[in-house]
């Protein structure tokens, strides 16, 4: 082993959503290569809001390479409602990561962004050169400024440092150890666990809103067979978009119907029109992963919201929510 270089990948927010995919795709389908050690944190190892409990967790591992999920995140509804938490805690999790990864001489952070960060008055499909052309929509500007703010400072980084600190901007996101709380949950889970409570109760399934707006949707276990894709191959400071294709974007009500379809939910599906729709459409095009992916094979839609439905009603009990 002695001739082998060693990769020590830390990933931080491992617990959640995507860090437990990209946990699955290590453990279970044998994702990790040779000479690869990967550590998972979770907000019990360290408060990433606070530099020296940063600063302490990254002496302690000194990993050569990170994977940076953790962050302040809800849906639609906590975040209008919490702006400035959004935004501070975020840059502070941020700017102590990024910093605390140069100090030790981390050779390449992936950082995870968010379609939210484009600007709501764009023209379609957005790419990643449209990040910084105006604001974002005003339903979560302190979040979306945050994660905005990473690809400014990968690129200062790289500048100052020559660092290889780089991001991908995946779209909507779904699957098992989601957050499913319905008020302050993303769509998905939020509707699973609604229809799931539905179903038991008797009662019809409320869906917020017109059912209108469109969303490009990833399956966690693809984005994260994506996600050690980009951490060990891309070479770009500049940002990537993880989306499937532009044909594949779905309306609210195509995904609810989906959820029905993946419960087997026997009642009547009602649409709130009182409550806020959100941004209308985030296309994105995802060009430019195909032209260094062209093969990659998506989890068609359905069958990832099906195993994503039957998590959730197996785990029903200890999943968040």
């Amino acid at each position: 082993m002695g001739h082998l270089k060693l990769m020590k990948v830390l990933v931080t927010g491992g617990s959640g959503l995507v860090g437990k995919a990209i946990q699955h795709v290590v453990r279970e389908e044998n994702g990790a290569k040779e000479g690869e050690e990967w550590i998972f944190l979770s907000s019990k190892d360290a408060n990433l809001m606070d530099m020296g409990e940063t600063r302490a967790v990254f002496e302690k591992h000194r990993p050569t390479h990170v994977i940076h999920l953790a962050a302040m995140v809800g849906g639609l509804f906590k975040n209008m409602k919490f702006n400035l938490d959004f935004w501070r805690n975020n840059v502070y999790i941020n700017d102590n990561v990024l910093q605390a990864a140069h100090e030790v001489g981390t050779v390449k952070v992936v950082s995870c962004l968010s379609t939210c960060i484009f600007p709501d008055k764009t023209t379609y499909p957005i790419d990643e050169t449209m990040i910084h052309n105006g604001p974002p929509h005003e339903s979560n500007f302190g979040y979306a400024y945050a994660k905005r703010m990473i690809d400014v400072h990968n690129r200062a980084y790289f500048q100052q440092y020559g660092r290889c600190f780089t991001a991908v901007i995946p779209t909507n996101v779904f699957g098992p150890h989601d957050n499913f709380s319905i008020e302050d949950g993303h769509v998905l889970p939020g509707l699973i666990h609604k229809a799931y409570l539905a179903q038991k109760e008797g009662k019809p399934l409320t869906v917020w809103g017109s059912g209108i707006p469109r969303r490009q949707f990833i399956y966690s276990l693809d984005l994260a067979r994506l996600f050690l894709w980009v951490l060990r191959e891309y070479s770009e400071v500049e940002p990537i978009i993880l989306s499937v294709g532009e044909e594949d974007e779905v309306s609210i009500r195509e995904a609810a119907e989906a959820v029905v379809e993946g419960l087997g939910f026997k009642g009547e599906v009602v649409y709130d029109t009182s409550k806020a729709d959100g941004q209308f459409k985030k296309t994105a095009s995802n060009a430019k992963l195909r032209k260094y992916q062209p093969d990659f094979k998506f989890t068609p839609f359905k069958q990832a919201l099906k195993e994503t439905c039957t998590w959730f009603v197996d785990n029903y009990d200890t999943a968040r929510k």
